[in-house]
Formats: structure tokens, sequence, C-alpha cells
């Protein structure tokens, strides 16, 4: 069984993935900005880690003994069209969306590389690979996201070091009732955000999305994009198929 260190754990996937791992019996370090956010989570370490600062994920990798597995799933959305979102909320989203998770990458990796072997799992999004509207934010975020995985999974892969990107869809959790809403009064981009349901298509369950990731962690030889859920798989392959001439969508607005 493997150790696995997972961030954002404290509630929606990260939380599913700690308690699905621990059942299959893998040695669980479930981190949070806040520890106390993580009782009740039958793992072996509840650790405070705050990706978007180098002390504490310093601090919570040296208290986590050997990691084989980092589950890199801290994260973060908020609604708002491009052409009036502060730059200091999409600043803000990829510091924990897209530096935090390279901040923890590069603090576990010197480790794997040495004892040349080690899994990094990045919970990523179908958005990392296409856009909705209103999501830009975040939808960029995980593009970059994506792209760092990648160069990973090309410069660590010598080294035995193994690189995944799982890609769900809409997930049943509250982040997405919960996010940041940010329109201006009369904002003309309103009638889109309203749309913003119905584009995100159909949910599946945290619990679904940790199952992917486990069985991730325990295949042999996993692959580099792994979509969580049929909804996803749906996606993605209506992106691959769909021109690079035109923008896409996967649903039809009213706009």
């Amino acid at each position: 069984m493997a150790s696995v260190l997972i961030t954002g754990a404290s509630k929606g996937i990260g939380r599913a993935i700690a308690m699905e791992l621990a059942h299959r019996g893998h040695r669980v370090i479930a981190t949070a900005r806040r520890p106390e956010t993580l009782a009740g989570l039958p793992v072996e370490q509840r650790l405070r880690l705050d990706v978007t600062d180098q002390d504490s994920v310093d601090q919570a990798i040296k208290d986590a003994g050997e990691i084989d597995v980092l589950v890199s799933n801290a994260g973060a959305t908020v609604r708002a069209p491009l052409e009036t979102v502060p730059l200091a909320d999409v600043e803000q989203l990829y510091q924990l969306n897209t530096l935090g998770a390279l901040r923890v990458a590069q603090g576990v990796l010197p480790a794997m590389r040495e004892r040349g072997s080690g899994r990094l799992i990045f919970v990523s999004s179908v958005q990392g690979r296409l856009v909705l509207p209103i999501t830009g934010p975040y939808a960029a975020s995980k593009w970059a996201l994506e792209a760092i995985a990648e160069t990973l999974a090309i410069e660590t892969g010598h080294f035995g070091i193994k690189v995944s990107i799982v890609q769900p869809g809409a997930v049943s959790t509250n982040g997405a009732k919960q996010a940041q809403a940010i329109f201006g009064e009369d904002s003309p981009y309103a009638p889109l955000y309203e749309q913003l349901a119905a584009l995100r298509g159909e949910a599946i369950t945290p619990e679904e999305v940790a199952a992917v990731v486990a069985d991730t962690i325990e295949e042999p030889a996993p692959a580099l994009r792994v979509p969580a859920g049929a909804p996803a798989e749906r996606s993605l392959k209506a992106r691959k198929e769909a021109p690079e001439s035109e923008p896409f969508l996967l649903a039809g607005i009213d706009w």
C-alpha cells in the first residue's frame, strides 16, 4: 500500500479521496489550511498545509515522512466575465490552483527522484481542455495546470515518476454553489451566468471521482489524462473531435 499525501482534503472531492484511499488500506496524510476541518477522517495523519505558503508546504512535507503519491487537489473557482473580473481574483486562482500545485510537487519531487519512484496525481477538470463562459479564470488556471503536469511527466518520467491528470466534469459538491460571483450592477453578461448550470451538464458524485483517483494510483501504468466519469469522457471526446478553427462550446446558449 502507498503513502499518499492529499491537499485540500477537508471537503468535497479531497475528503472523498481520503476516505476512499483509507478504505483501500493506503496510508493517508490528509491536509488542509485548517486541520480541524479534517476531523472524522479515518487517516493516519491530519496536517496543516496551505499550498500558497512555502513554509507551510515545507513543514507539512517534513511532518508527513515518506510520500509515495501526491494527490494535488486543493483548488477554488470564481464566476465572472473576463471583461470585468478583477485581476487580483485571477491571480489568487492561479496562486491556489496552479502555482500551489507546482509548489507542493516541487516539495515532494526530490525524494521521489532519489528513490526512483513516485506518483503525482493532479485533480484538474474537463475545463483544463475546454472552456465555459463566465468560468474563464478557472479554466485558464486548469489549462496552465495541465501544461505543468504534462511537462513534469516528460521531465520526471526518466526518474521513475508517473504523472496523471484526473479530469472530472461537473461534480455534486458545494464548490460550484459557493463560488464567488463577481458581476457589476446591470452586467450585460448576466444572461450567460443564468445559463451556466445547464452548460455544466450532468454531475457525478465526489465518491465517483475519488474512485477514479484511487484506481489511477493503483494502476501499474496509468494514463497521463484520465477522464472521471461518463460525462467527462463525452465532453472531452466532443472537444477532441471538434474543429480547432472556431471556439468550442459543449451546448448551445441563448446569446
